[in-house]
């Protein structure tokens, strides 16, 4: 069964988190002081029931703790309860969300099953309908939450805004010669639209601790701006990431900029980070960015980290990069195995350095650290196991990599208590 991995909160790091509602999702605690939560979500085809399994397991082994689906059309509907079943079957418990825009009213009305599955609800207050219809359906995915005892997040996006809204606020602006410009009036929209509809949740029966709340924009600035105000104005756990954050280092420097920022102020209790893959990339590097940048941050420990020597003119050999590089591949591959069996590994520190300036430093300080020779040293990599030399290395690339990857092994079966082992029946 995966476990949810320990953590801290933001007053270990130096800051106080927000007081907010605790709000159960499945078997993991959002808000009310918990551990901040990593989710992601799918880009399978959820009718496709064996390609959505298969992914869904792939993102909760690689450290998301909550995995969202597409829930757009029956055929979607209809195979939710399937793929949990598939999941709890196969000893994966992540906590699925389903994600509904324009008919979910009509698809969880229609398919109770689903509604059963889910572990969550989302909703965007922008795409549930309009005029009165939107109160209307919106009510009605709240009410179906309300009887089956699942809570919702209200997920106002700034590309899908309730446009009546908008054109309200903007004519307020002109009448009332506010001089607000079109940016500030489409924060103060997304704030309101989710405190409105937060008002209408409860309304229709549900808790406040049933009730998580996002307001995503593409822009970080505005990111920042929007959380700034919503965290002031609500208690209700909030849901950290931007819309749409992009492509590879782009999207992992953007939403690292703005998430990074309120994170550190203490707001926010549950993150994605939405990054765009290349065709046929690996979906877990969003849950990959999404756990190392709550670990930079002292705020979650998921995984051991590997500071690795980014090279100069004093290592022109590529030894150094190539091992760095198989070792964080090797601890990515392990992590689902090691985390059920080990207690505290996530916590390792590891050091692949490329020269003695550095190298023995950055080793002593790891709990495992090799310093490679630079450039003119002497062909052997002094081994540092906390903090006291332990061996001295020397041989081909392939037989480094491997006495290294031997003594992590070695180290981890030793250093950390094994977990009492689920006995299934």
């Amino acid at each position: 069964m995966l476990t949810q991995i320990k953590g801290t909160d933001a007053a270990a790091a130096g800051r106080p988190r927000r007081k907010t509602f605790g709000v159960r999702v499945g078997h993991v605690m959002v808000g009310g002081g918990a551990p901040i939560v990593v989710q992601s979500m799918t880009n399978t085809d959820t009718a496709d029931v064996a390609t959505t399994f298969k992914q869904t397991v792939e993102l909760a082994e690689a450290g998301s703790e909550i995995v969202r689906w597409t829930v757009n059309v029956p055929e979607a509907a209809a195979a939710v309860p399937e793929i949990k079943k598939r999941m709890l079957d196969a000893g994966c418990d992540a906590p699925i969300i389903g994600d509904f825009h324009y008919n979910g009213h009509v698809l969880l009305t229609k398919y109770p099953e689903c509604a059963k599955a889910l572990d969550k609800y989302r909703i965007n207050p922008g795409n549930v309908g309009a005029g009165q219809r939107r109160d209307e359906q919106f009510s009605t995915i709240c009410k179906i939450a309300r009887d089956n005892g699942k809570p919702v997040r209200i997920g106002v996006n700034g590309g899908s805004l309730n446009q009546e809204l908008v054109m309200h606020k903007m004519q307020e602006n002109t009448d009332k010669n506010l001089g607000k410009e079109s940016e500030e009036i489409i924060n103060d929209c997304m704030v309101l639209s989710a405190l409105q509809s937060t008002e209408l949740a409860l309304e229709c029966g549900l808790r406040h601790d049933q009730i998580i709340i996002s307001c995503k924009t593409s822009r970080p600035r505005d990111l920042i701006t929007v959380y700034r105000d919503l965290s002031a104005k609500t208690e209700q756990p909030l849901h950290l990431g931007l819309t749409e954050a992009g492509m590879g280092m782009k999207g992992q420097i953007w939403s690292a900029a703005s998430l990074g920022v309120l994170l550190y102020e203490g707001i926010g209790d549950t993150i994605r980070i939405s990054l765009t893959p290349k065709p046929g990339g690996d979906r877990r590097e969003e849950v990959y960015a999404a756990c190392e940048l709550l670990q930079a941050l002292g705020l979650r420990s998921f995984s051991p980290s590997v500071t690795a020597c980014p090279g100069c003119g004093r290592t022109t050999s590529t030894t150094f990069q190539e091992l760095a590089e198989r070792i964080q591949n090797y601890i990515r591959d392990s992590m689902p195995v090691w985390k059920t069996q080990y207690d505290g590994v996530e916590t390792m520190t590891l050091a692949v350095m490329g020269c003695i300036v550095n190298g023995p430093g950055e080793s002593k300080a790891a709990n495992i650290g090799i310093s490679l020779p630079g450039t003119g040293e002497a062909p052997r990599c002094p081994i540092y196991i906390d903090g006291k030399k332990d061996v001295t290395l020397e041989g081909t690339y392939d037989e480094l990599a491997a006495a290294f990857q031997s003594l992590v092994d070695n180290y981890i079966e030793k250093k950390y208590p094994r977990k009492p082992q689920e006995v299934r029946v």
